[in-house]
């Protein structure tokens, strides 16, 4: 019993000291929990202190970047800007360039047909230059011929002379009359503003006034020297239904004739053209006197007009529409193309 007693004493012992061990161990981890505790509510407000600082930073950082995206977004728009603007220049330049290339073709066209159209033009004048210095030798040849034969009688040549006396004489009274109706015309173009008109006109007529006077002059002209009153006719030709004969000497002046029509035509066409006047050759004092260049000597008055008319009416016909359809521009004069001479006078050969 002692020894129950002993041993019991002994474990209480043993479990009372093992308990008064456990108690301050306990407290001391308790303590230690409640530092640490503590350290943590006091470490926690010094984690949350930089929280708003760094919410902040995120903000610029986020701000700073939204920054430099609209500025690569701006960067970029303005490459393609430039892209664009410059493409377009691009095209606007080959354009331009397309342009004027067209434009240089063009102008390359135009000068080429006009080279050619010269070119036809001196071809076309070098013919007639040929044909009429063929011409020029046949009539020498003619005229040579002519001199071997016999000439006219006597008496054939007297009359000649007293019909151009009174060819003379009819023509140099009908030009005061034609002076008259020039006057009236002039007045008319004046009031019909016609300038263009009126300065060739009023040409037309200082010429013909210094012609007359050349003329008149000539008051002793010697009538047995000149071959046209002894030479025998060697052409037939026919006007108005009536048949007519005339030597080489007049011949040439029917050329004359028409060629100088021709060449009054042409100015009185183009200064129609000019006044932007409706085309009537008839309408001109020029058309209608057709005496200029006309000398009385050689051949009637009426025969000169009528070949004048037919060259003045082509040459008007050139001069207004600007075209050299029937005759042609050389050393600074106009002159109907031998071709449409020859046609018009229609000469038939007596031998």
């Amino acid at each position: 019993m002692k020894r129950i007693a002993v041993a019991s004493t002994a474990v209480l012992f043993v479990l009372f000291g093992t308990a008064t061990l456990a108690y301050p161990q306990q407290d001391r981890q308790d303590e230690k929990q409640k530092s640490e505790e503590q350290a943590r509510r006091k470490k926690q407000p010094d984690d949350k202190q930089p929280a708003k600082p760094e919410s902040q930073q995120h903000n610029q950082d986020k701000q700073q970047q939204g920054a430099q995206g609209q500025q690569r977004q701006n960067v970029q728009q303005q490459h393609q800007r430039s892209a664009q603007d410059q493409k377009q220049n691009d095209r606007q330049q080959q354009q331009r360039a397309q342009e004027q290339q067209r434009q240089n073709d063009q102008q390359q066209q135009q000068r080429s047909a006009r080279d050619q159209k010269q070119n036809d033009r001196q071809q076309q004048q070098q013919r007639a230059q040929e044909q009429q210095q063929n011409q020029q030798q046949q009539r020498a040849q003619r005229n040579q011929q002519n001199q071997q034969q016999e000439r006219l009688s006597q008496q054939r040549q007297q009359q000649n002379i007293e019909q151009q006396k009174q060819r003379v004489t009819q023509y140099r009274q009908q030009q005061d009359q034609e002076e008259n109706r020039a006057r009236q015309q002039n007045a008319e173009l004046q009031h019909q503003n016609r300038m263009s008109q009126y300065r060739f006109q009023q040409e037309y007529l200082e010429r013909e006034r210094q012609q007359q006077i050349t003329f008149r002059t000539e008051r002793n002209h010697d009538y047995d020297r000149d071959p046209y009153y002894y030479t025998a006719p060697i052409y037939r030709y026919s006007r108005g239904g009536n048949s007519y004969e005339t030597n080489e000497y007049g011949a040439g002046y029917l050329r004359a004739a028409i060629n100088t029509g021709y060449q009054e035509g042409f100015r009185t066409g183009e200064a129609d053209r000019q006044d932007r006047w409706h085309s009537d050759y008839r309408d001109s004092f020029a058309y209608r006197d057709a005496n200029y260049g006309y000398n009385s000597y050689y051949l009637d008055q009426d025969d000169y007009n009528y070949y004048f008319r037919q060259g003045f009416q082509r040459g008007y016909e050139d001069g207004f529409t600007s075209h050299y359809q029937y005759g042609q521009y050389e050393g600074g004069r106009y002159s109907i193309q031998d071709s449409f001479s020859i046609q018009i006078l229609g000469f038939q050969s007596l031998r």
